[in-house]
């Protein structure tokens, strides 16, 4: 796999398992599931204590990971899969839920504290940086009388659905623009 060419990793930050299936907090499994499916790519296999596709992603070689330890624990698989890969933190991409964006919304970040995201939070401090990109789909905020982590872990409600699926398309373009274009060419194209 080593060669003068880089490869990206791009992570999708969710919650294993069929009781979190369609949850808020799965926006990014979702998503990067999605880019795996655009490209037509194998069956992930179990590594990096996650489902990693490798893939051809806008001309780049590209590992789809979608990490298996719950959300409190996200880091251990993308230490894992970068560590292994050698790959640079401009290379990194983490997708994920965000309570502060409205429902569907997008947003670039190439760099950045967690914003209280459990999943980006482990990242940061296993890698001990926060300079990676991270690509932001908004859930919407917790709406009154809720606990925050109830709300996460809540399904999406039939009314929100095409719009969720709206973002999940948008976002597996996005994730492919920032393979081919870079972070600055996404930030003013999604944001």
């Amino acid at each position: 796999m080593a060669g003068a060419m880089s490869m990206k990793l791009v992570v999708g930050l969710g919650n294993p398992g069929r009781r979190y299936q369609g949850t808020r907090h799965n926006f990014g499994y979702l998503i990067v599931g999605e880019v795996a499916r655009q490209l037509g790519a194998s069956s992930p296999r179990s590594c990096f204590h996650g489902e990693a596709v490798e893939a051809n992603l806008g001309g780049q070689k590209a590992l789809l990971l979608s990490p298996t330890t719950f959300m409190n624990l996200s880091g251990v698989s993308v230490q894992e899969a970068k560590s292994f890969y050698k790959i640079s933190d401009q290379d990194l991409l983490v997708v994920c839920d965000d309570l502060s964006l409205p429902l569907g919304k997008l947003r670039f970040r190439p760099r950045g504290s967690s914003g209280g995201h459990k999943g980006l939070e482990d990242i940061i401090g296993r890698l001990g940086t926060e300079d990676f990109a991270r690509l932001r789909a908004g859930i919407d905020a917790v709406p009154e009388g809720w606990q925050g982590a109830d709300y996460v872990l809540s399904k999406f409600g039939p009314g929100e659905i095409p719009l969720v699926e709206e973002c999940v398309h948008r976002a597996a373009a996005a994730v492919a623009d920032w393979a081919r274009q870079g972070i600055e060419f996404c930030m003013n194209q999604y944001n």
